[in-house]
């Protein structure tokens, strides 16, 4: 029973750690490295979130929806719509007020990552519900999804960071930032933890729901962002490197 609660906590955790491990990794970084490093790391960052919105989200969503009464279509369908428009939503009237308070592209972007963390977060803290209640394989399954978004996690950290790093914004206000943004997907985590007692019902359009946002993420942020001042062809690369590497180490766990 220790090993099983040590293992939850580990599921529950793990994203979380990821994305600040990510942000730490910028640190290293140097401001001559900018612009062609960032525009890499984004693409590599887009790469990875397309693969794990459909391998550690969408796919899931639909076998899981496949042992209930509607067709299994219908709620991975439901919540990927719903986490994108959405999250399209909130981050226009989110953006509307950073506008007014002088924040560029840069915070807006930072701002549509961070956002997405919330239902990534609601949908491991289902997972790890669904382990805690006995079912078959769902501790396996709890411990896939969280690798699995913890690996997408550390170069999204660093794509959050970067901007805000090369826009000058200090260390140690960098620093600060990402451990909230960290926080933000644990306040999601336990949130969908607490859920748990419905968590059958709900985790298939939940985890459409997060893949949803991470779509939408990836097609209006990220990937319009290693376009938009060149070195397309580096970023494209970096894009196929992270979706090629996140299938890998999928099939890999």
């Amino acid at each position: 029973m220790n090993g099983i609660f040590f293992l939850l906590a580990a599921v529950l955790l793990l994203p979380a750690c990821c994305t600040t491990v990510g942000a730490a990794g910028v640190f290293l970084m140097r401001p001559t490295q900018e612009p062609k490093t960032r525009r890499m790391l984004c693409g590599m960052a887009a790469g990875i979130m397309l693969a794990a919105s459909v391998w550690s989200l969408l796919l899931p969503a639909i076998q899981r929806a496949e042992e209930g009464l509607l067709p299994a279509w219908l709620p991975p369908t439901a919540g990927l719509v719903i986490g994108a428009v959405g999250l399209l939503r909130l981050e226009q009237a989110a953006g509307t007020l950073l506008t007014g308070a002088g924040a560029g592209h840069c915070g807006r972007m930072v701002l549509a990552v961070t956002l997405h963390n919330l239902p990534e977060g609601m949908v491991v803290g289902l997972a790890a519900a669904l382990a805690l209640s006995g079912e078959p394989d769902a501790v396996s399954g709890a411990l896939a999804l969280s690798l699995g978004i913890g690996l997408q996690n550390i170069p999204e950290g660093m794509v959050i960071i970067a901007p805000l790093m090369m826009a000058g914004v200090s260390a140690a206000r960098t620093f600060f930032i990402s451990i909230f943004i960290a926080l933000l997907e644990v306040a999601g985590i336990l949130l969908g933890f607490g859920l748990g007692s419905a968590s059958s019902t709900f985790l298939p359009v939940m985890l459409g729901f997060a893949g949803g946002a991470m779509l939408y993420v990836t097609s209006d942020e990220m990937i319009p962002e290693t376009h938009a001042h060149g070195f397309q062809k580096q970023a494209t690369y970096a894009l196929l490197l992270g979706f090629i590497t996140f299938v890998l180490m999928e099939k890999c766990v």
